[in-house]
């Protein structure tokens, strides 16, 4: 497979797996009462509705040139949600927040056991489809890891926020990482990412028995 090839592959996973993750989003609160995804025109598979011309193609180019064709990752624009319109807005925000990276982790264990299944078969770990499916577990276990880490304005401090209890130091935190959280996150995209690579490592493991 040429380099253009993979690149087209790897923004194809990509953009499916994080549009599944923003319209999770959106279903969960159209669940709850919130009408504002599906008024937005955001409860579809229709790439244009959720692609962001930076962080669904030319961060993911950007990586993919810098890592020699090893790493791809990016995102879709946020899913616009109410809480005014959610009976409890505290929880319903981290069951919001919360709906994205499952729906990865989800799709990660369906081709999971989809590669099991053509290992069983006798495909080989070099062959398109192997590689294809492998890829996609992946990425997806990576899209749901890194959005659990409690940093504004990542799913993970959402769902922080949703069960940490209302008082004066919970608060004081989350106005903290309101202000100061995509500093830290971009530092930590810089110098930590590697925190959390084990666990991606191990749950690709579990997930595909590899």
């Amino acid at each position: 497979m040429d380099q253009v090839t993979f690149l087209i592959f790897q923004l194809a996973v990509l953009i499916f797996s994080v549009m599944l993750h923003e319209i999770s989003h959106g279903y969960v609160a159209e669940h709850l009462g919130d009408p504002t995804a599906r008024l937005a025109g955001r409860l579809t598979l229709n790439p244009v509705k959720h692609l962001d011309f930076f962080g669904s193609f030319l961060l993911p180019i950007m990586l993919f040139v810098a890592s020699s064709g090893s790493f791809v990752f990016g995102w879709a624009k946020p899913v616009p949600y109410n809480p005014a319109y959610l009976k409890n807005p505290k929880t319903g925000a981290g069951k919001i927040a919360m709906a994205g990276p499952l729906s990865n982790l989800i799709l990660a264990v369906v081709f999971g056991i989809l590669l099991r299944l053509l290992s069983f078969a006798g495909y080989s770990a070099n062959s398109p489809i192997y590689m294809f499916f492998s890829f996609i577990v992946y990425i997806n276990i990576l899209l749901a890891i890194f959005n659990l880490v409690p940093l504004p304005p990542l799913d993970g401090s959402k769902v922080l926020f949703s069960i940490l209890p209302r008082n004066e130091m919970a608060l004081q935190l989350e106005i903290f990482l309101e202000r100061y959280g995509l500093f830290i996150l971009l530092f930590f995209i810089f110098f930590g990412f590697q925190m959390i690579t084990p666990l991606i490592h191990w749950l690709y493991g579990i997930i595909t028995g590899f």
